[in-house]
């Protein structure tokens, strides 16, 4: 299933004036960058949130957040969200920003050289 379009726009609402704000297709998904690290994204219907260490256990104490896994191993620091969590304007909103404040911490990542230019 391709990822949840309506979703993906609802977080680009919230993302909206973000400087070095990218997206990115991965995880099978639509990922949010902000200076090249990894924010949220949309998988299906639901939110991909990066929380880092420090948030992740509390983060999964919430209704409808899950650990983020795709091989049976949990991804340490990222949490999925479902629709439930994220059905209001303020339930994304409150998600996103955790991503955003998260990702804010990180030094920023030069971007990749084009292929075949040196």
């Amino acid at each position: 299933m391709p990822y949840d379009e309506q979703l993906a726009e609802r977080v680009r609402g919230v993302l909206a004036g973000q400087s070095g704000l990218t997206e990115r297709k991965m995880f099978g998904g639509l990922t949010f960058m902000l200076a090249g690290n990894m924010c949220v994204g949309v998988e299906q219907d639901r939110l991909m949130v990066r929380l880092g260490q420090d948030l992740y256990e509390e983060a999964l104490t919430r209704p409808h957040a899950a650990p983020m896994d795709f091989t049976g191993r949990p991804m340490k620091g990222f949490v999925f969200v479902a629709p439930g969590g994220i059905a209001t304007p303020a339930a994304l909103r409150e998600w996103v920003d955790l991503g955003v404040q998260f990702c804010r911490t990180l030094p920023a990542k030069k971007a990749k050289a084009e292929k075949g230019k040196r």
